[in-house]
This record gives structure tokens, sequence and C-alpha cells, in this order.
């Protein structure tokens, strides 16, 4: 156990949406078999207390036993750690967790607590996908400690002052695999399932103060943030591979190799620069999973968590189809139906035969919100937390996913004072632990 949980080296950054040095694993070491242990990370926007711009303060919360900011610093169960841009925090499990019950009440406290470190300096943290009003070509402000030099050379390469670089949270699973026989599974069960995610997630329908025709506006411009080097992000939806070894080839050797005019030194020759909604990690046996916007509270987050364990489980143990069957829908297929949830979240119409097919649904077409609410009453699991996930499900798929519970508050054409007031009451959710719940103006 203790060589599982032992820190692994440094490895630098990650590339949006999780861009940051990272020192401590958030699931293994590659010890752990399919879905023996969890990670969570879910990455939250510090804004001012009163008008809700963007705090570039991250490194006074931030802080170690000598005082000075440090990129990660553990905090009761979960560790804390810096990313790209000053204005966000990211927590996370500190240590591999054996389930996600349990998960929600740590993360709750953990955001009671950054509350109450920030306060001093008249802030607080706010939920969702993306600020709705920040505009990063004139708020970003770069991480300058440790490590900077390699935030700086993205920010040479890419440009990291966009929308898609410094004004994006989301929520990350980890999952372990042991083996390429495991590997395999799991990544083409994960394929298959990052369709549907932002049916559930999606919670960023405004860009600079307006609404834009994505509820799932984080994914849109995440996925062109690396456009000048395609192969970096991909279709978001990752190639199809059986082994490490194919893997390392067909995806991370290209991208490599495309980048290597501009990075000779080859500062970003590592797994994390890899950008797609997926990414293995073979340095630590485990892939990584990056299209969930951030929630409202964090019983919704763990919630969105579940659900989505629960397909991908669904799928990686061959239950409808077998990983040959996965394996075969073509990337550009999925990553159509990824662009229609990104666009219509939950209420996504999906009449792909085939990709319902793996599913295991026979119902003929249908909405996202159907086959979720099939996964929800099958495949959730058990434990103490069940029931708490089941209700904050109940209201993504009864009222609309955040996103669109957004817009019903705000309405469809707002006010720049109505979409203060809606993120406000968000930021309210987050620090208290509930949903937001708006049914008297439909814009659906």
């Amino acid at each position: 156990m203790r060589a599982a949980l032992q820190e692994i080296r440094h490895e630098g950054v990650r590339h949006r949406a999780a861009f940051r040095p990272v020192r401590r694993s958030p699931v293994s070491d590659g010890r752990w078999g399919l879905f023996e242990r969890w990670g969570v990370e879910i990455e939250y926007m510090i804004v001012d207390a009163e008008t809700l711009r963007v705090a570039p303060i991250s490194d006074r919360v931030l802080t170690g036993g000598g005082g000075g900011p440090e990129s990660e610093i553990v905090v009761g169960p979960l560790a804390w750690s810096n990313e790209l841009v000053l204005h966000v925090l990211e927590l996370k499990t500190g240590e591999p967790a054996v389930s996600l019950h349990g998960l929600a009440g740590a993360f709750q406290e953990g955001i009671r607590e950054a509350n109450r470190r920030l306060e001093p300096s008249g802030a607080m943290l706010m939920p969702t996908g993306m600020h709705p009003f920040m505009d990063p070509l004139r708020e970003t402000r770069l991480w300058p400690h440790d490590y900077s030099a390699v935030y700086q050379a993205f920010d040479r390469i890419f440009g990291c002052t966009g929308h898609g670089w410094a004004n994006l949270q989301s929520v990350h699973l980890n999952l372990p695999f042991r083996d390429d026989g495991e590997f395999r599974r799991l990544h083409a069960g994960i394929r298959a399932a990052l369709p549907l995610l932002p049916a559930l997630a999606a919670s960023s329908p405004f860009m600079e103060g307006r609404v834009t025709p994505w509820l799932d506006t984080r994914l849109e411009v995440y996925r062109h943030n690396a456009d000048r080097v395609p192969a970096v992000s991909g279709l978001i939806v990752p190639e199809p591979a059986a082994t490490e070894q194919e893997y390392r080839r067909a995806i991370l050797g290209r991208i490599y190799a495309d980048l290597e005019p501009l990075d000779p030194e080859g500062e970003l020759r590592e797994e994390w620069v890899n950008a797609r909604g997926a990414i293995a990690r073979f340095d630590r046996g485990t892939i990584e999973i990056r299209v969930l916007d951030t929630q409202e509270c964090a019983i919704a987050d763990l919630a969105v968590v579940a659900g989505a364990a629960a397909l991908i489980r669904r799928l990686s143990e061959e239950m409808a189809a077998s990983v040959e069957m996965l394996d075969a829908l073509e990337t550009e297929r999925l990553a159509a139906l990824l662009l229609d949830a990104v666009a219509d979240g939950e209420a996504t119409r999906i009449d792909d035969s085939a990709y319902l097919a793996v599913l295991g649904w026979t119902g003929g077409p249908c909405r996202a919100r159907d086959i979720w609410d099939r996964v929800i009453s099958d495949g959730l699991d058990d434990g103490p937390d069940r029931n708490a996930w089941e209700r904050a499900l109940e209201v993504i798929l009864g009222e609309g996913c955040l996103a669109r519970r957004i817009l019903r508050s705000t309405g469809a054409t707002p006010e720049p004072r109505a979409i203060h007031a809606t993120y406000r009451a968000l930021v309210r959710a987050l620090a208290g632990g509930t949903q937001l719940r708006v049914r008297d103006r439909d814009t659906a």
C-alpha cells in the first residue's frame, strides 16, 4: 500500500484543463486494477466576493510551511493545487480513494475551508465550467512561481490568454488499469462513453457576458485551444488503441513529432501534453477523463462522476458489446455525437443505430437523458451516498443540465445584472452544498 501511495516523480505540467505541475498522483502508481481505486479533481474559480470578477490570488491560499507559495499543499484528506492561471484552485483526492462514497463530504469541507482562507482577501470560490463575463485577454495572470518556464513554453506556442486556456474549470475522473488487457477495455469503454458525458455535465452557456450556441461552451473552446498543432487535441475523442505500444505510436508519437519544430528542447515531450478528452497516463497506470464541466456543488459533481463511472464500467465490462465492437466505433462518429451533446446537453437526440447498439439500447432514437435514466437506475454503485447521487441526478435529468438551469434563471437574452444575480446564487450553492433549482422560466 505504501508503495502504491508514494508520490510520483515531478512531471512538469498537464495540458489544460488540468494544467499544472503534479507531484502526487490522484489515483495510483499503476498497481490498481479496473475500478479498484478512484481519483477525482475539481477546479474552481477564485472571484471577488462583491463583483464576481476573477481574483488572481491562488498563491495566497497555496502557502506551505515556509509561508511561500507552493504548487500543491495537503489540507485534510484533499490536496490543493495550482493551475495555469492564478484565479483557479484545484481540489483533489489526496490519496487513491477506495470508493466514491464519502468524497462529496470531503470536497464540501474543502470548499468551506478554501472560502475561509479567501475571506480576508475579499474573495471566494465560484463553480461552473467557465466564468460568464471574464475577458481573458485583459484578466489572465499565469502562475509565476515554480515551473513557470514550462507554462511560458505553452504560452509561447499556443497563446494561453484565450478562453480555451484561461477560462475553463472541469472535473477530472481518474481510473486505473493494471496491464494492456485492462487498458484496452477501459480505454474502449471511455471512448464510447465520452459523447454522453456533456449531456450530464454541461454548465457553461456564457462567454464574455453573452449566451453562446453551446450549453458546454468550455468544451467548444477547449477543443480549439491547440489548433496550431492539431494533433495535440485530435478530435477530443481519442483514437482506438489496444496496447500501450500502439497508443504511444499512434497518438503520443504523432503529437511529439508535430510539436518538435516549436519545441526543439523537448520540454513538452511528455504524456501530459496530450489534450484529448481522455488521456492515458502510463507513467501512473491511469486514464484521466477531462470532459466534465464543474457543477454547482460537491454532491452534484460526485453524482455526475458516479453516473459517468457507471456507464464506463458497463461498457468496459462488455455488458452490451465486445471490446472489438467498441474499438470499431469510428472516432469521427463519436466526435460528432460529442459535439451534439456540447450543444444540447441532456436533450441531445441520438439516432445513430450503431452507437445505440453498443450501449445496449433497443428502443430506437432517443434523447441522451433517456439513456442516462437507464444507466442511473441500473448501474449506480450501492453505498451511503447513492440516494444523494440519485436526487442530484434527478434534478439534472428532470430540470435540465446546469447550463440549461442557468439560462432559465437569467433568461435567454439576459442583462448583466441577471447574469450577476444567477452566478451569485451559484456561489451560495457551492458554499452551502445545494443545487440550483429554477422552474419558473423555461428556455429549453
